[in-house]
């Protein structure tokens, strides 16, 4: 009942060090989310995790000890699942929120769930001030996330509501000085147990760590980019590298630019301000910006093809404009 070997087993030296196996990260995070960790340990385990490089298994390890430590899921299976995690302040409008819209839109329900504090979000990148103005309902916790995603076919779920002693661990951040391995787990717990999962990183090298964890979790289906502030959102004016599995399959894509307008910055495009009401203008027909449309379809696109609802990229992003000509232009979802 201690960290002490785990910390023993990764610090002992470059010849003798080593990652922990799947059980041990399991272990050792089941230790730090009862509170029978020492919390200098758990400093200690995390850097030097973050130090030599998280592995798949103790990814995995950590995921099960925190899917294992969750509450109870009661609702219907979301077929999406989304995580959103606190994207950076340089970043602009969550139109992201508008993909999954959209496809929830088209009878994949999605369960958006993560952090996203105001005080690691500017005013324009913040979700929750965003979520109003979309009709997307904050569920309270996991009982009511389940009813809401059964009425209305999207809901986002606060981590703070359904997994506090994660939040803790991750704001450790705030005491280190650097992330740790709980923003990767944080991507990772699908509290829904969704069969897709959707992933963003802002640092290429998580593309194949997440990739890798994932599949020794059994998650049959997920697609992981490098998006916006961390965030699933693509850039339509670049060819965007796509990790992923499908059906348990391991693939390695590129999502193809959809426009060639690379002097203009994601999520900031000619004429919409960056204003959360700007989502709302953009759905509902009330402003037009050809960049943020792509935006919009080029991500729903990517889950649309991880969610098996076409069989390519360019099929994916056909059909996620189509839905996009033909969607309720109605706010309230």
């Amino acid at each position: 009942m201690s960290l002490t070997p785990y910390i023993r087993a990764m610090g002992r030296g470059p010849s003798r060090a080593r990652s922990l196996e799947a059980d041990e990260a399991q272990d050792a995070m089941r230790q730090i989310l009862d509170g029978t960790a020492e919390p200098a340990a758990v400093g200690a385990l995390l850097m030097l995790m973050r130090y030599r490089g998280e592995s798949p298994g103790e990814i995995a390890g950590f995921t099960r000890a925190v899917r294992d430590a969750l509450p109870v899921w009661s609702g219907p299976q979301p077929a999406l699942d989304w995580p959103s995690l606190a994207a950076g302040r340089s970043r602009g409008l969550p139109w992201f929120l508008l993909s999954a819209r959209l496809v929830a839109e088209a009878g994949h329900p999605v369960l958006l769930h993560g952090w996203n504090s105001a005080r690691h979000q500017g005013e324009a990148a913040s979700v929750a001030a965003a979520l109003p103005h979309l009709g997307i309902a904050i569920a309270a916790d996991m009982g009511s996330a389940g009813e809401l995603l059964a009425r209305r076919g999207i809901v986002y779920l606060p981590l703070e509501s359904y997994a506090p002693k994660v939040l803790e661990v991750l704001q450790l951040r705030d005491i280190l000085g650097l992330r740790s391995a709980m923003n990767t787990v944080a991507r990772m717990v699908n509290p829904g147990a969704a069969p897709t999962l959707v992933q963003g990183v802002f640092h290429p090298p998580y593309l194949q760590l997440q990739q890798a964890a994932a599949a020794i979790l059994g998650q049959p289906n997920l697609a992981i980019i490098k998006g916006g502030g961390g965030e699933f959102e693509r850039n339509p004016a670049k060819d965007v590298p796509v990790s992923g599995l499908r059906g348990n399959a391991a693939f390695e894509i590129v999502a193809p630019e959809l426009l060639a307008e690379t002097s203009v910055r994601l999520a900031e495009g000619p004429e919409l301000p960056l204003a959360a009401a700007s989502l709302t203008a953009l759905w509902s027909g009330a402003a037009r910006d050809i960049f943020a449309e792509a935006i919009v379809c080029g991500t729903a696109g990517l889950a649309l093809m991880a969610l098996g609802a076409a069989p390519d990229v360019a099929a994916a992003d056909a059909l996620a404009r189509q839905l996009w000509e033909t969607r309720d232009r109605r706010v309230a979802a």
